[in-house]
């Protein structure tokens, strides 16, 4: 394994390390790989079933130079069993997908990640995915501010004059040993398209310039946990003011655990007002099995948004169990709805159980089964939807 990692580190170097320099660097290598089967039926209301086995490695090499400086890359090979270009028979793709290769240094007290990398905004209901832009975080004793930005389009001249992308503050704040509390303002700007006249005059539609300020908090006490989030979303789309907001809140209290969480939508669209909740590109906010991606995350049910949360209400209560050693038992209850009605005066997405069963096969192995359910609502259709699946995965 470490003669392939270290194959896809030489392209990475192409253009030569003289070797006085490499003998400094401490070499740290690790990765993920993880392999899946699994079936989902009804998710678009159309009668079919979907199935697939996949698999996905990711090896990560980082080249430490010293604890203040390290150069960090994560690659990717992802594949479907029995499909081209990777999984048919002969194997042999040229599939080399680089997920991360930043540059992770710290001068004084301020650290900065500039490259490819990944980061989380507000759990991920703003944020959380991979980018190329720069994070930038000093350290003030209990005090941890970052900025940075996530570039979506950057392009000037050529015929190109804009820029894309979100740009972020926020401030991590450890309040006492049990609380933390994270404050934020994020500016998120995006050129949704052009329209062309008869005369050829080029106009934008729905240009988003939209901004975020909220809080997220974790507290710890002696039962359990609480974690919550609120924030407001202003700015335009268009022509239209968005005044909209998302609050969320869970707890965790060892065996019992649970969550709710609203985003608003828009009761009319011609009122000039976007009362919806605005997802930036790379909002991820994973919830329940079927209508939130979980852990096979290829789609979500009719109805359901795909992937920042928006026009949404949801509550959950689960537990965990751990009836053995090696084995952990989890089992959820999702009900969900539209916060505005949908086209046809729908608001309801439907009652969801999940259950998922994990077992440790060895260190650093575990394999997950996983059953789900969803009692279809009228805004998800007039058939019920169901998901079974299970995954192998390995972290070392």
């Amino acid at each position: 394994m470490r003669k392939v990692i270290a194959s896809a580190v030489g392209l990475i170097f192409a253009g030569g390390v003289a070797a006085t320099t490499a003998s400094a660097v401490e070499n740290q290598f690790g990765g993920y790989w993880r392999t899946r089967a699994f079936v989902q039926d009804e998710f678009n209301q159309d009668g079919e079933s979907y199935g697939r086995i996949d698999s996905r490695t990711r090896l990560y090499y980082t080249a430490k130079f010293n604890d203040e400086f390290k150069f960090v890359n994560k690659f990717e090979f992802d594949y479907n069993w029995g499909s081209e270009p990777l999984g048919d028979v002969g194997t042999d793709g040229t599939v080399f997908e680089i997920k991360h290769s930043y540059a992770d240094f710290t001068l004084g007290n301020v650290r900065t990640k500039l490259g490819i990398q990944g980061y989380t905004i507000a759990r991920g209901f703003i944020f959380d995915d991979d980018f190329a832009g720069i994070v930038v975080a000093p350290k003030f004793g209990n005090v941890s501010p970052s900025f940075g930005y996530i570039s979506e389009k950057t392009e000037d001249g050529g015929g190109y004059d804009y820029t894309e992308g979100i740009a972020f503050f926020q401030v991590g704040v450890q309040v006492s040993d049990n609380l933390n509390l994270t404050p934020y303002f994020i500016y998120y700007s995006a050129d949704e398209g052009t329209s062309v006249d008869s005369e050829g005059v080029v106009t934008p539609e729905g240009d988003w310039d939209s901004f975020y300020f909220g809080a997220d908090f974790n507290l710890k006490m002696d039962v359990g946990s609480v974690w919550g989030s609120l924030i407001y979303n202003g700015g335009d789309y268009g022509d239209d003011d968005i005044r909209a907001f998302l609050g969320a809140l869970g707890v965790d209290a060892g065996i019992a655990h649970g969550q709710v969480f609203y985003a608003t939508g828009d009761d009319d669209p011609t009122d000039g007002d976007m009362e919806a909740f605005v997802d930036p590109i790379g909002a991820w906010y994973y919830w329940s099995e079927i209508m939130g991606y979980g852990i096979f995350d290829n789609q979500v049910s009719t109805g359901s948004y795909a992937d920042g949360a928006t026009n949404i209400f949801a509550v959950n209560a689960g537990v965990t169990v751990k009836p053995a050693d090696k084995l952990t038992f989890t089992a959820d209850l999702w009900y969900a709805m539209l916060a505005e009605n949908d086209i046809n005066g729908e608001d309801e997405l439907g009652l969801e159980v999940d259950g998922k069963l994990t077992y440790a096969l060895m260190d650093n192995m575990n394999i997950d089964a996983v059953l789900a359910y969803l009692v279809s609502g009228d805004a998800t259709g007039d058939e019920d939807v169901f998901e079974s699946g299970v995954r192998l995965s390995l972290k070392f």
